[in-house]
């Protein structure tokens, strides 16, 4: 889109998105300035060819050059001359060497002629012609394929997704023919349009129209409620990845009991990848790490803090980032990295980090110093990056995180989450009986609370479900007895792991904060 255009759609929106449209001028200009430069191959990676062409022809206009596009099935867009048939990648650059045109020559999906050894050594034989010419090449293609050969003659450039402004731009134009359509709403407060352009933050554009389309024909206009089935849309980008998972909004936090400290610590965070908190001044926050006794409800406050800020969350398994194949283990972490950073503003979840970096005190001795590289890269990128990804880490074992992790600037807060207490049991006990679709006012719930002494989350969880086991097979429903019948057969894990327990309450009590 050209400049003039993002000025425009700044205007009409009321959140400023200034920084963003100075970063698509500096791509552009760049792009510019190689082609003005006489680079002679540049390969242009992208899934979305016809914003890359409305680009370029943007740059060709300036340049006083003539675009024309080539693709196996439709030749030369317009023809470079007398040149016949010019389907094959052969004949194409053989006609573009002949050409006396000041000329960018875009060639879509040209990587697979990449792999002949006649195509990369006639492209070799052009590098001499084009930088003696006003003769440009563009490759663009949505898969990454550089022959050893030609490294040092091509210029890669990652065309970015579409941002802000562009999307507001598309917004715009889907709701413009409803604009006095009395069955569809398109009044959008401020807030709103922001919240809606910032969940299809990721998307190409065509998705992005579809994700527009579908939310506004299924509620007959854009509402809250529509974030959760937009954010939904981006699961298909996720699961093309293979490394990350994206998890849906099947917790809130109102589902999560006790936690009171950290519900109102994320509370006062819920605005603060908005634009009026970057116009307040402050920066987006950088993760949470929540540390605590197994069952607790870490990952499920990790569930829930994605619900309630109306974030993608997106689950890293350490262990699929590692590879039997030298510096494959490095580019996946990179790989999920930067999907990560293409969707924000996100939330990264690493479930049981110190599993997943186990080898770490032992790296370089048993595999190499893989872990130790993945885990550099991974710390670095904390230290230092500038999209707004949250990151949360989970963990149970405290002594296995290596204290790299634990340092001041890697994450805001460090919450140590213990065993609920009388009143938080209380609380997770009528969410449970709650969540069975049951009465509460027919369970003694302080009772319960009180016979569950070092009782998890988890554990309390798991002794209303026998209970029910236990009243479906008897052909009744369960009651408060059952509940107490089921407890008094359970042996909690802060009793049978009591030293771990202690252990780690002891290393909270003056390095982490507590959660309840």
């Amino acid at each position: 889109m050209p400049p003039t255009l993002w000025t425009n759609v700044l205007r009409s929106w009321s959140f400023d998105y200034r920084e963003i449209i100075e970063t698509m001028q500096n791509f552009s200009e760049n792009l510019s300035l190689c082609i003005r430069a006489r680079y002679p191959i540049i390969y242009m990676l992208s899934w979305e060819e016809n914003r890359v062409e409305t680009l370029v022809q943007e740059i060709a206009q300036k340049t006083k050059k003539q675009l024309i596009t080539w693709s196996l099935t439709q030749g030369f867009n317009p023809s470079p001359g007398d040149t016949g048939q010019t389907n094959k990648p052969e004949e194409a650059l053989l006609a573009i060497g002949e050409s006396n045109l000041k000329a960018i020559f875009l060639l879509k999906d040209f990587h697979p002629f990449l792999e002949k050894e006649l195509v990369v050594r006639m492209l070799r034989d052009l590098v001499f012609k084009l930088k003696r010419s006003y003769k440009t090449v563009i490759l663009i293609s949505p898969i990454l394929k550089i022959p050893p050969e030609l490294e040092k003659d091509l210029t890669v450039f990652d065309f970015p997704l579409p941002e802000a402004p562009e999307l507001g731009t598309l917004l715009t134009n889907i709701l413009g023919p409803y604009m006095n359509s009395r069955d569809i709403n398109i009044e959008l407060s401020p807030e709103l349009k922001e919240k809606v352009i910032q969940a299809t933050l990721g998307l190409t554009l065509n998705e992005a129209e579809n994700v527009f389309s579908k939310a506004l024909l299924k509620d007959r206009g854009f509402t809250e409620k529509d974030l959760p089935d937009i954010i939904q849309e981006k699961q298909q980008l996720i699961r093309k990845s293979g490394i990350l998972d994206f998890i849906g909004f099947s917790t809130k936090l109102g589902h999560v009991g006790g936690l009171a400290k950290l519900k109102q610590w994320l509370r006062k965070r819920s605005l603060s990848f908005s634009e009026k908190a970057r116009k307040y001044g402050l920066p987006e926050p950088k993760g949470l790490l929540m540390v605590g006794v197994q069952g607790c409800g870490k990952s499920l406050a990790a569930k829930a803090i994605a619900a309630e800020w109306n974030l993608p969350l997106l689950r890293l398994d350490v262990g699929q980032i590692f590879d039997s194949f030298i510096g494959n283990s490095e580019a996946n972490m990179r790989k999920a990295i930067g999907l990560a950073e293409t969707m924000s503003p996100t939330i990264l979840w690493l479930d049981e980090i110190e599993k997943g970096f186990s080898g770490i005190n032992a790296s370089g001795s048993g595999d190499t110093g893989v872990t130790a590289r993945v885990f550099g890269t991974f710390l670095t990128w904390m230290q230092e990056k500038t999209k707004p990804v949250f990151v949360i880490a989970t963990a149970n074992n405290i002594e296995q995180l290596p204290p790299e992790l634990l340092r001041k600037g890697r994450f805001d807060e460090i919450f140590f989450i213990d065993l609920p207490n009388q009143e938080e049991r209380k609380n997770i006990f009528q969410i449970h009986i709650a969540l069975k679709k049951r009465n509460v006012q027919k369970f003694d719930l302080d009772q319960l609370a009180e016979s569950t002494h070092d009782f998890s989350g988890a554990e309390i969880e798991e002794a209303v479900i026998s209970a029910m086991y236990q009243s479906f097979s008897e052909n009744r429903d369960f009651n408060t007895e059952d509940v107490l019948s089921a407890v008094a057969e359970t042996v909690p894990l802060a009793v049978t792991a009591r030293e771990k327990v202690e252990a780690l309450r002891n290393w909270a009590k003056e390095r982490a904060r507590c959660a309840s």
